[in-house]
């Protein structure tokens, strides 16, 4: 039986993919398993007992991955599976920032109880003119599973769109429009488009990547859009830029006191995944990833151990090694199982930076000497045993 904890609420529909060998638990150290959404797990401290948290959503910032590795828990998240709710929010971004929809909206409301609201309406209205998406240049930085969907719409929508990502994947590359540029720089981009959109993870080298120098690159009255993450655009260099005129609009879908109130500024309250549908595609695919890797060893979309995949587990036993990416690691690992006159039917092994992942098939039980002799090797962070 496995264990599984909800530190937030989980969409039903995932949930019910667990079956008969699965039960929940409201205590984090009896679970095998942990699904999370926007939870801080920083300050936790994991039991030897959790083998897996899968974030039901793309960003994992709320979850210590370092950590996690050293202890052998695989961190999973879900991508693309939200893509479509925050590609949808980006384009009535666009929209709302075209057409000062919002202004109009908030007159109307002021002047709701005036007798001649229609005809106050249309000598008001000129006040809110915007502009047409039709014919503009849209800059998309990122071409994952977000940024492809945000810029095939746009090219449907008319627009002329430039995409810049260096480490397009062959997957996304197949999936993208032969209509878009490809900027060979990001620079070329900010200095082409009219609109420019966010789509790539936060790490060191994007953190701040919007800011004072990459906004000088930009044309006056630039829409900025940042449904990525916050902490991508430097928040006083983007509050300059409005207040000098240089970026006609920000919108953005992380709320902060320095964002909120700015004029120019439209200020999301995260809601880019927050739709039903989004929702419960992501605790539908964090629920198939956790039970993948809980019954067959198998990892797919982990984000600190690499991708392994020998499919279902068949007769025999799976033995599973969390280890460090250090040489001659499969000689010992392999060397345990000779000496115990254990044959290896099929293995795989993958790595990623520091850290790898080895799966072997044997036709036997394995005995409890053989999972000792591999924890005791140098650099192994957990041994699983799969029968």
């Amino acid at each position: 039986m496995y264990r599984y904890h909800c530190l937030n609420p989980i969409a039903q529909v995932g949930i019910e993919k667990f079956d008969e060998k699965y039960a929940k638990t409201e205590k984090i150290d009896e679970a095998d398993a942990v699904l999370v959404r926007s939870a801080g797990m920083h300050e936790m401290e994991f039991g030897g007992k959790l083998k897996a948290i899968a974030r039901a959503g793309a960003g994992v910032n709320n979850i210590p991955l370092d950590k996690c590795a050293e202890q052998g828990i695989v961190v999973f998240n879900t991508p693309g599976a939200n893509a479509n709710g925050v590609k949808e929010l980006v384009l009535a971004g666009m929209f709302l920032a075209a057409r000062d929809v919002i202004g109009g909206i908030n007159w109307v409301q002021e002047h709701e109880e005036d007798g001649d609201l229609a005809k106050a309406a249309e000598k008001a209205k000129k006040a809110f003119a915007g502009t047409e998406l039709e014919g503009k240049k849209l800059g998309v930085i990122g071409l994952g599973a977000i940024g492809v969907l945000v810029a095939n719409a746009a090219v449907h929508l008319g627009m002329d769109v430039y995409g810049y990502d260096p480490y397009v994947s062959v997957d996304a590359a197949w999936r993208l429009s032969r209509n878009i540029h490809h900027a060979k720089t990001v620079d070329e981009l900010y200095k082409e488009c009219d609109y420019i959109t966010i789509h790539v993870p936060a790490l060191p080298d994007t953190k701040g990547m919007i800011n004072k120098d990459a906004i000088s690159l930009m044309k006056k009255n630039v829409v900025v859009l940042n449904f990525a993450r916050d902490v991508l655009v430097e928040n006083e260099a983007m509050v300059d830029a409005l207040v000098s005129g240089k970026v006609k609009c920000y919108v953005t879908d992380f709320p902060t006191p320095e964002i909120a109130g700015v004029k120019g500024a439209i200020v999301i309250p995260h809601l880019g995944a927050s739709t039903e549908e989004s929702e419960e595609n992501c605790a539908r695919m964090a629920v198939k990833e956790l039970k993948d890797y809980l019954e067959n060893g198998n990892i797919r979309n982990s984000v600190n151990y690499p991708a392994c995949d020998m499919g279902a587990k068949e007769e025999g036993s799976r033995i599973t090694i969390l280890h460090k990416n250090i040489p001659n690691m499969i000689g010992q690992l392999t060397a345990v199982l000779a000496q115990e006159n254990m044959n290896i039917s099929l293995m795989a092994n993958k790595s990623r930076k520091e850290y790898a992942y080895t799966m072997i098939d044997v036709e036997a039980d394995v005995p409890e000497v053989v999972e000792e002799k591999l924890e005791a090797i140098e650099g192994v962070l957990k041994v699983r045993v799969i029968k």
